[in-house]
């Protein structure tokens, strides 16, 4: 059914487009693949234009809570400072002047001093001036009384400090009642203005403001162009009205955008606040600058299709006039145009054309390979078949044995034709042989360097392990689960000769007997071994085991390498 529906589909599709020169194509795929860009980038800047503003208060946001971490950061330091300056033993033993002389140099160096005030608000020691000098009450703006009873540290607001003489803020940790004697409050204090380093505007759209408000809506430090003066009520008091979560933005009747966080654990707030249409007038030109843009690429991208089409349809034609030449029996040269694909078609027409005309001379050397191996197994199968007719007196037993040793010969044939008739390993070879003989086959040790059998070799030599293995499971080692065979070979090479030795030895077996008449497996082993290869065999019946030894020129065994673009 879905087959039906796609053949359907495919023939209303091929009488839905007309017969055109290649051009005419190219101009076509050409628009339809522009055309849809540009509506879709059209529809992009359109949503980038309607997002600007969400985008814009996302980024304030961002931006406020990276400020409110960088003021977090310098308030949980001067607590951790508060933290390390209640373990001093100065202030265990009440030694005041100790503790004021070990902490002012070090810390003044930061911006930072420290003020020891009791319960209510009076100072007995403050850093900014020597030691012993008169010393006044706290302001009670700090709210110090709520400090002491909550037992945790605080910020607090701005203030403009008596001895300073400028707006400073405090960090007020309250004393243990081990501390007593020193006092019942430790404070940190530093000047606002130091904070404004902590405020980068770096990123902020033009004409942005970043301010830090204390918790009673005061602006503590604030960035240009609308600078605001440290202790100023923060103007903006229906955007300050509606900073009530965590963080947040949002945009008020006036177009101006405002971004806050809450610094956590404190009463401070960061807020970032602009105009929302600031970036309008960019986006607007990039606008303009994108559709026109976007429509010349539109008439370039038409323009270089139709010139690629011309040079395409020029290439393909000169493609078309070499087919028809080897159509009509020609060998033909490759052309050579600007287009790299075109040019490798026309080479492999060319090598098609040169290979066509080789082809009957590689069929006529297929074929007479083919005649001389088949004569080479007809013969080797008919004296297999007229030895095996003079052993045995019944039909059955005839063709039982005929049966084992064609099978042994198939096997053979079936591992080269695997490889295209190029030769087989002699491991791969010996293995091949005595897998069909299951188990029995693991009792064969093999040991020599692996090399390359010509397929002549693999059939003869396929023969001649296949009837050493069966008449071992007969007679010999393999007849016995406990003994084994030694395979080995071992090629020696001088200047002189090439040799190869194979040696197939028993062990564990039962004594061998030598018979005494010669059979099928002697002929295969002896007399064949001897004239395939031009070998000497050497036979052991020995009280150990059967040995038998081939020693043969190597070359009869070795696959022939062909010259280089021979088939």
């Amino acid at each position: 059914m879905q087959n039906t529906f796609i053949s359907r589909l495919r023939q209303r599709l091929a009488g839905f487009f007309p017969t055109a020169p290649i051009r005419v194509y190219l101009v076509v795929m050409t628009t339809v693949i522009t055309l849809p860009l540009i509506i879709f980038v059209g529809y992009l800047m359109l949503k980038l234009e309607a997002d600007e503003r969400g985008d814009l208060q996302r980024e304030a946001v961002e931006d406020a809570r990276s400020v409110a971490r960088n003021i977090d950061r310098r308030l949980q330091e001067m607590a951790t400072s508060l933290n390390l300056l209640s373990q001093f033993p100065e202030l265990e033993n009440g030694d005041l002047e100790a503790f004021h002389k070990r902490v002012s140099e070090s810390l003044q160096k930061q911006g930072l001093y420290v003020i020891i005030a009791t319960a209510d608000g009076q100072q007995r020691l403050n850093s900014r001036v020597a030691y012993g000098e008169p010393l006044t009450k706290v302001p009670s703006d700090i709210k110090l009384d709520s400090v002491l009873s909550a037992r945790r540290i605080a910020v607090s607001n701005i203030f403009y400090g008596n001895t300073s003489k400028q707006w400073v803020f405090n960090v007020m940790r309250p004393l243990p009642p081990a501390l007593s004697a020193a006092g019942d409050a430790l404070i940190m204090t530093q000047n606002a203005r130091d904070l404004m380093g902590l405020i980068s505007t770096d990123g902020l759209p033009s004409g942005w403001t970043i301010a830090i408000l204390d918790g009673d809506s005061h602006v503590v430090a604030s960035s240009t162009p609308h600078s605001i003066a440290a202790g100023t009520a923060f103007g903006h008091t229906a955007a300050a009205e509606q900073m009530q979560a965590f963080s947040g933005s949002f945009e008020d009747g006036d177009g101006m955008i405002y971004a806050y966080s809450q610094l956590p654990g404190w009463s401070w707030k960061a807020v970032i606040w602009g105009p929302a249409d600031n970036s309008h007038s960019a986006l607007a030109s990039t606008w303009r600058k994108m559709m026109i843009g976007s429509f010349a690429l539109l008439i370039i991208a038409i323009a270089g299709a139709y010139l690629v089409g011309r040079q395409l349809r020029g290439s393909i034609r000169e493609l078309v006039e070499m087919a028809k030449r080897i159509g009509e029996g020609e060998i033909v040269a490759p052309i050579d145009t600007k287009i790299k694909e075109a040019n490798q078609v026309a080479i492999a027409l060319s090598n098609a054309s040169f290979d066509r005309s080789q082809a009957e001379d590689r069929t006529h050397l297929i074929l007479h390979e083919l005649v001389h191996r088949s004569k080479n197994m007809l013969t080797l199968v008919q004296a297999m078949m007229r030895q095996l007719a003079r052993e045995n007196t019944t039909v059955e037993d005839f063709q039982k044995e005929v049966d084992h040793r064609l099978r042994g010969l198939g096997m053979s044939i079936s591992a080269l034709s695997e490889v295209q008739w190029q030769g087989l390993p002699m491991r791969k070879l010996v293995e091949t042989h005595l897998h069909v003989f299951g188990k029995v086959g693991e009792q064969v040790k093999l040991d020599g360097d692996d090399f390359l059998l010509s397929p002549e070799a693999v059939q003869n030599f396929g023969l001649i392990i296949h009837e050493l293995a069966t008449n071992s499971i007969k007679y010999g080692a393999l007849s016995v689960p406990t003994a084994h065979v030694d395979l080995s070979w071992r090629r020696k090479t001088s200047p002189d000769h090439d040799q190869l030795t194979i040696d197939w030895n028993e062990v564990g077996g039962p004594p061998a007997v030598k018979p005494t008449r010669s059979g099928f497996g002697t002929t295969i082993t002896k007399r064949h071994a001897e004239g395939a290869f031009s070998a000497v065999i050497t036979t052991e019946y020995a009280k150990t085991g059967f040995r038998w030894t081939l020693v043969a020129p190597a070359h009869h065994f070795l696959a022939q390498k062909k010259p280089n673009g021979s088939d």
